[in-house]
């Protein structure tokens, strides 16, 4: 293992400390449990500004040794593209890099981390202490109208995607977007359900609209998961969280809630802000549009969303608010139904005190004890449910193609 300079462990201390020190039992279970994180945007952060994760990265929230700080065994990559990406026609172009550069972190470190497509490696890749990361797509926009673009995918390593990311595209509304025009799933999105089950393909119904979380759920022949998302007990009248009603649903069809870290979403005030941002966000950008039309000079979305910031910080949130949600979701949903999807290196560092990387999941395992769980309960909401769902959607899709696991 490579040698982590001094002055980067200064910088790190604090987190590690409190993870380590702190909390002794609670960092052995985390170890000794399998943790799965549903959901790291680390990808198009890499394209945006190049960092070496395989050592500390103070300013990033996932790297090599605080996820083994913090236990983490299953890392999803996000391969998050925009609706802007979609709208410019990169959207494909831009997934293929992010996933390159996952397959880079691993050829640069193949000691500590190694790619995982199918759950059944899980031990043999985790050999020698590895971060095994996983690849879940953030928005279907990348295959475009091409269905085969989903095998493509398959098998580059994708084993979930987000149908839609903040504003309705192709294949389904998004819970952010003022245009519906399908009223929940595309036709062609039904399709795009049908050969993800077939693939083997986890469908993720975060971001989308309760019409289109209730189709995908109606459509589905496999568990269907919600990747990071919160509780809309806790922030009324944010679609972006799950309904009560609608989580229940997710869970009866043997499908998992990944609870997120983000403050947006574990803060009332925080969660309508978000929304919001992104009704804000389409006005501003068909204004642009029109203006642009008009030959008149336009505010740049950077300059945009720089005086947005300024004028709605986040709230500081805390470690208890994710506790209450995950609470909140066992006695809803059942401990077989729960896990964790943090958005880490996705919220521009909006995270509650003592969540801040993913060093971080032992003081969550903390205060889950504290909250009266049992080690049993926990080890299934850290990732042995992810990882049986995971198993479940593989297992049937190798039905659905004539063949068997």
């Amino acid at each position: 293992m490579r040698p982590i300079a001094l002055p980067v462990l200064l910088l790190l201390a604090p987190a590690l400390a409190l993870a380590a020190d702190r909390n002794p039992s609670a960092r052995a279970l985390a170890d000794d449990a399998v943790v799965v994180d549903t959901h790291i945007d680390a990808p198009s952060e890499l394209l945006k500004s190049w960092r070496d994760l395989g050592a500390a990265t103070p300013d990033r929230e996932f790297d090599y040794p605080r996820a083994r700080q913090g236990g983490l065994d299953v890392a999803f990559m996000s391969i998050y593209t925009s609706p802007e990406d979609d709208a410019a026609g990169t959207a494909r172009q831009k997934a293929h890099m992010e996933i390159d550069a996952v397959e880079a972190m691993v050829g640069r470190h193949p000691d500590k981390f190694a790619v995982i497509a199918e759950p059944r490696d899980y031990a043999r890749l985790h050999q020698g202490g590895r971060v095994l990361l996983a690849l879940g797509m953030e928005n279907g926009a990348p295959i475009g109208d091409d269905l085969s673009q989903l095998q493509v995918f398959h098998d580059r390593g994708v084993r979930y995607i987000t149908l839609a990311h903040s504003h309705s595209n192709r294949i389904a509304d998004g819970s952010y977007s003022l245009d519906r025009p399908w009223h929940g799933l595309s036709p062609f999105g039904e399709k795009v359900v049908a050969e993800m089950n077939r693939l083997g393909i986890m469908v993720d119904v975060s971001h989308l609209s309760d019409e289109s979380v209730e189709d995908v759920l109606r459509v589905s022949k496999t568990p269907v998961i919600a990747s990071h998302s919160g509780l809309r007990h806790f922030t009324p009248d944010f679609e972006r969280n799950l309904s009560d009603e609608l989580a229940k649903k997710i869970a009866k069809g043997g499908g998992v809630v990944q609870i997120t870290f983000g403050s947006g979403f574990i803060d009332a005030a925080a969660a309508a802000d978000t929304t919001a941002y992104f009704r804000e966000l389409a006005r501003f950008q068909r204004a642009q549009t029109e203006a642009k039309a008009r030959g008149e000079t336009v505010q740049s979305l950077e300059d945009w969303d720089a005086a947005w910031d300024k004028a709605h910080p986040k709230p500081p949130t805390k470690l208890s608010q994710v506790v209450d949600q995950v609470d909140y979701a066992i006695k809803l949903l059942g401990e077989d139904h729960v896990g964790l999807g943090s958005d880490f290196d996705g919220v521009s560092g909006a995270l509650p005190e003592g969540l801040k990387s993913v060093a971080d999941y032992p003081n969550l395992v903390q205060a889950l004890r504290e909250h009266g769980y049992a080690d049993a309960t926990i080890r299934k909401v850290l990732g042995a449910n992810l990882m049986r769902v995971w198993t479940a959607v593989d297992a049937a899709g190798a039905k659905l193609r004539g063949g068997s696991r």
